[in-house]
């Protein structure tokens, strides 16, 4: 079947769609009664210790509160002085702990389940007057940024979202998200992602992004605040603010210039954070960015009274907690030292200070604050009472935990799955069908699938496996960041194959990801041997633009076992591609290469 690019009567018929408010329920102006007396009573009786560890969340080391391995004990000895997690909550009088992979905190349903609740009641204690549940917390961004392991729903994430251009979609991604963690105590998933994408040579956010449309990216941040709090109950996280899309320096490693004027803030990056707080965020997450046109100041957005306070909440009204990014990102540490900091940012107006570097010297810097009067005890309370509220509304002032059991039932759920596919299939992008190659026929054909590979999802066995399932002879030759001879290998193998599907990841970065160029050497060395050669974005869609000669291409914007799943039936004609770019791909030099909104299918 001859493929076809989506007609605009279609696309605007679509984007009108899309562009339809979601509703959501809008945050309270007061407090409900229940809410205000829990709230003032747990502060009364708290100590000043025991209320400035509520403004901090940061990650433990251990599987188990109690009886972590012993290189988890030695490494929470080294960071924080005591050898347990449960012993890091106690010490600290912790407002929240962030989870990750890298700390061993992720392993199973039942094993997540039952650190949660062990950290909950460290948080807890005796019950004494004072004790406050922990908000437990993870970047369960989905697609290429998800902390819980399988069988937990992993979705394609946003930029994939943002090609599926359904708000519903986006709405239930949340909703089963937010659900899952919630049955394993994780009640702030820091997600969703309101920046909007307009560099292409971004290196920090990219398909994190819905896309370049700051309406599509406001109406689906909007649907997933929705999903994640009205259907799941948990608290929705929208970042970065004032905005990180468009930026080709990582904050994680430096301090990123936004030199967006006032209009184009107001035009490009304030919609989607606007949209977020009228569909009721609990809690917005800072950028570690400099925006001369909100703040001339060159301080970094996590550290400024004028866009936090200014801004953020005198300007768009936002009364939710602000959480900070890492703290132990270099772009937030560059012009100040560890210890001041976390007193810059609480003066800025940050409610939460996620991950110091240091914790007891974080700690200890906003007590000395205090007790210099640099920070008044009334400041803190300020956002000591607005994390109680988002505590209260998660349910944490009854008992936190959560029911093992359930969670095991629940995380991975076959209904779970199925949303997984339903979301998915709809999200792949054909972007070049030049050669009328797709779909393609049920021959029994050999086939060789190679390229970018990920130990933890498998991408390119996933798609030798559909190929001999549908009969043909499928060869999975991992190549990742091929060497030279890696890569004369596997052109050679090519050439006794009838057909060869290469898998690309960020192979338009030269600099940090792939500074040898290799992803594009393999990709040219493929179709240097005169047979057919399909090409993947298993990430940024951009690749194209750096891959001359290729004359058949999709994009599926991650490379979950879904989205290669859904790969496999498109390239086989059983599912039409149906999206469409959510952002313009360039050329290399800059001119329009294939636009927003571009999409084949058949």
């Amino acid at each position: 079947m001859k493929a076809r690019t989506v007609t605009a009567t279609v696309l605007a018929a679509a984007l009108a769609s899309v562009l339809t408010p979601v509703a959501a329920p809008a945050a309270p102006e007061r407090p409900p009664a229940a809410e205000h007396g829990w709230v003032t009573s747990t502060l009364r009786h708290m100590s000043l210790a025991q209320k400035v560890g509520q403004l901090f969340s940061t990650y433990v080391y251990g599987g188990d509160a109690t009886e972590p391995t012993p290189a988890d004990r030695a490494a929470n000895r080294a960071a924080f002085g005591v050898e347990t997690a449960a012993e890091v909550v106690e010490e600290f009088h912790l407002g929240g702990v962030c989870y990750f992979s890298w700390s061993h905190n992720l392993d199973s349903p039942r094993q997540i389940a039952t650190l949660s609740n062990g950290l909950q009641r460290a948080a807890l204690g005796d019950g004494a007057k004072g004790r406050v549940p922990l908000l437990v917390s993870t970047d369960q961004e989905q697609g290429v940024v998800l902390r819980m392991p399988a069988p937990a729903a992993q979705f394609p994430g946003s930029m994939a979202l943002g090609a599926g251009r359904s708000p519903a979609a986006a709405r239930t991604a949340a909703e089963v998200t937010g659900r899952e963690l919630a049955a394993v105590g994780i009640r702030q998933p820091y997600a969703p992602i309101a920046d909007v994408n307009v560099d292409p040579g971004n290196p920090v956010i990219g398909v994190r992004s819905f896309g370049a449309d700051p309406a599509l990216v406001g109406t689906l941040t909007a649907a997933q605040v929705t999903g994640f709090q009205h259907d799941a109950g948990v608290t929705a996280v929208a970042k970065h603010f004032p905005g990180h899309g468009d930026t080709d320096t990582d904050s994680h490693t430096d301090l990123p210039v936004i030199n967006h004027s006032r209009e184009e803030w107001d035009r490009i990056d304030a919609p989607p954070f606007r949209r977020a707080i009228e569909a009721g965020v609990e809690s917005i997450m800072t950028a570690h960015i400099v925006v001369p046109a909100l703040d001339p100041s060159g301080d970094p957005a996590t550290l400024s009274p004028t866009i936090l306070t200014g801004v953020l909440r005198g300007e768009l009204g936002f009364r939710g907690v602000i959480v900070t990014d890492a703290l132990n990102m270099a772009g937030v540490r560059q012009r100040y030292g560890d210890e001041r900091v976390p007193v810059l940012a609480l003066k800025a107006g940050a409610d939460q200070l996620l991950m110091p570097p240091n914790l007891r010297l974080a700690r200890d810097a906003v007590l000395r604050a205090v007790a210099t009067g640099e920070l008044t005890e009334g400041r803190i309370d300020e956002s000591v009472r607005r994390i109680l509220a988002m505590k209260y509304r998660q349910g944490l002032a009854r008992p936190p935990l959560v029911d093992v059991e359930t969670a095991v039932r629940t995380v991975g759920a076959p209904e779970h799955l199925a949303a997984v596919a339903r979301v998915t299939d709809p999200t792949l992008t054909a972007v070049r069908n030049d050669a009328g190659l797709l779909p393609l026929a049920r021959t029994g054909r050999s086939v060789l699938v190679t390229g970018w590979n990920s130990a933890s999802f498998a991408p390119v066995a996933t798609v030798a496996d559909g190929f001999t399932a549908r009969g043909a002879g499928a060869t999975a030759r991992p190549a990742t960041l091929p060497s030279d001879q890696v890569i004369d290998a596997t052109a050679a193998e090519a050439a006794r194959h009838d057909l060869t599907v290469v898998l690309v990841n960020k192979a338009w970065d030269t600099t940090v990801t792939d500074p040898r160029g290799s992803q594009q050497r393999l990709v040219a060395a493929l179709l240097r041997t005169g047979r057919p050669v399909v090409v993947v974005a298993v990430r940024d869609p951009y690749d194209i633009a750096h891959l001359p000669g290729v004359t058949t291409y999709l994009a599926t914007y991650s490379y979950t076992r879904a989205a290669m799943d859904a790969l496999v039936r498109a390239l086989h004609g059983e599912l039409s591609p149906g999206g469409r770019l959510p952002v313009t791909i360039p050329t290399a030099a800059g001119a329009v290469l294939y636009p927003y909104g571009h999409g084949l299918t058949w």
